[in-house]
């Protein structure tokens, strides 16, 4: 489903170019979750933005199936991040003026892609039910969370890319969140990549890859 290939990334530091990944490989099939282990500065975000088209590497490829998507000119890498990707991070990216309804369903009604059956079952599998008219301020971080793993789901993603989501929660908050994306993830049949510092968490997921001195291992 995801075949990254001999991928590679520099940038400039001073007179300077520092190597950030170097050849690097992975695949990940549809249904399967990957922990991505490393030591901060490893490139974990490097390779995630990579994957996700938000950078271009300077050699090797990212490709979905048949579409080569590092090759992909600034508008289609969009289109197709926006219509094909899912997207978590650490800091929610929730949009403040919208109601918890409104963030879920952003995504999928911009991809054109609103499936409201399911998007009721993501309301109900996140417990969202009661939180439905808040807005993003009003909520804890756990709940925040767990908004952003439905709004990324609602598009029924090839890929869900994680950049440390639970960073931010406790450890009960942090597990429980974690279960629901693989249990969601598991039902729709996409991908799972999820960059995580912490082992236990990486022990929870199907594989585990480390990436160290640019590579992964």
């Amino acid at each position: 489903m995801l075949s990254v290939s001999s991928l590679s990334k520099s940038y400039r530091s001073g007179q300077e170019r520092v190597g950030v990944l170097r050849g690097v490989d992975l695949r990940i099939a549809a249904g399967e979750s990957v922990a991505l282990t490393g030591e901060s500065g490893s490139g974990k975000s490097t390779l995630l933005h990579l994957i996700a088209g938000l950078d271009q590497p300077d050699s090797g490829t990212v490709q979905f199936g048949d579409a080569v998507v590092s090759a992909l000119p600034d508008a289609d890498r969009a289109a197709f991040r926006r219509d094909r990707l899912g997207l978590v991070f650490q800091q929610f990216n929730l949009i403040p003026s919208l109601s918890v309804a409104d963030n879920l369903a952003f995504q999928s009604r911009i991809a054109g892609r609103h499936d409201a059956p399911w998007h009721a079952e993501l309301i109900e599998r996140l417990g969202l039910g009661q939180l439905l008219k808040r807005y993003p301020e009003q909520l804890s971080g756990g709940q925040q969370q767990r908004v952003a793993i439905g709004r990324a789901l609602a598009v029924k993603p090839l890929l869900l890319l994680a950049d440390e989501p639970t960073g931010n929660l406790d450890e009960a908050t942090a597990d429980d969140v974690l279960a629901l994306a693989r249990d969601l993830v598991s039902r729709t049949g996409c991908g799972f990549l999820m960059v995580t510092h912490s082992a236990r968490l990486a022990a929870m997921l199907d594989r585990r890859v480390h990436l160290h001195a640019g590579q992964i291992h």
